[in-house]
Order: structure tokens, then C-alpha cells, then sequence
């Protein structure tokens, strides 16, 4: 069931990799704190891309909790701290996201709250009717 509908008004620039703009029905709603690059372990990941792709796993293992997936995604934020390298996150982004163009704010930051921390992301999905 598609319940996130991708907005991308033709006067404004089109992307296969992220939308304009989301339209999510009322509903049951699953905001996802931020994720970093930690496995379960309380281990962070080496690097950029090991970070972002751990940080995406991360987002859908609380998505899978919620018996939801990336077509449920309505809105994710990616935080990259300041001496992250942007390709190597957007790189591993694609490969673990897919081609999932949901609404994306890509900001950078002077750090986080766990040293080493290179990434942080969080998502605003919308959870079907019949998994309630």
C-alpha cells in the first residue's frame, strides 16, 4: 500500500534521488531519533560511508519494528558533521536507501554528542492502517 504520496511541481528542479516535497495522510506516525554509525554493540563504524550505511541500517531496523520500510518514509535529515566526506555519504546513502526519493534535508554540522560521530540520521514515516 502507497501511502506517501512524492510531490515535484514541475517549476521546480526534479531528482531521481530525492523529492520536493511528501504528502502523508493523517495517521500513525513514526518520527526515528537520530542514528549514528553504532552497531549494537555500542561500536561506531570507521569512516564516512561505513557510518552513513550503518546509520540507514539503523533507521530501518526502528522502521522494521514499526512493520514499516522505506516506502513508508515521508521525510529523513542527515546531519554530516563538518569534516564528513559529502560523496562518500551520499555514495553509501544510494547503495543502502535505494532509489527511495523521499524529502531530504542535508545539513552540515560542527559535531555530535558521541566523539568520533561523523553522520547522524533521522525519518518522519507514516505507518499503513493495517499494520495498526
Amino acid at each position: 500500500m502507497t501511502i506517501v504520496t512524492h510531490l515535484n511541481p514541475p517549476e521546480l528542479h526534479t531528482s531521481p534521488a530525492f523529492s520536493q516535497g511528501t504528502l502523508v495522510p493523517a495517521g500513525r506516525t513514526l518520527y526515528v531519533g537520530g542514528q549514528n554509525g553504532t552497531a549494537s554493540d555500542g561500536s561506531l563504524a570507521e569512516g564516512t560511508a561505513a557510518q552513513t550505511a550503518r546509520a540507514l541500517q539503523n533507521v530501518l531496523s526502528v522502521l522494521a519494528a514499526a512493520d514499516a520500510g522505506v516506502e513508508h518514509v515521508a521525510k529523513l535529515t542527515i546531519h554530516l558533521a563538518a569534516e564528513a566526506d559529502v560523496s562518500a555519504a551520499f555514495a553509501a546513502a544510494a547503495q543502502s536507501w535505494g532509489m527511495h526519493p523521499t524529502a531530504i534535508t542535508v545539513l552540515r554540522v560542527v559535531g555530535f554528542a558521541r566523539p568520533g560521530a561523523l553522520v547522524e540520521i533521522d525519518a518522519v514515516a507514516a505507518i499503513p492502517a493495517e499494520t495498526e
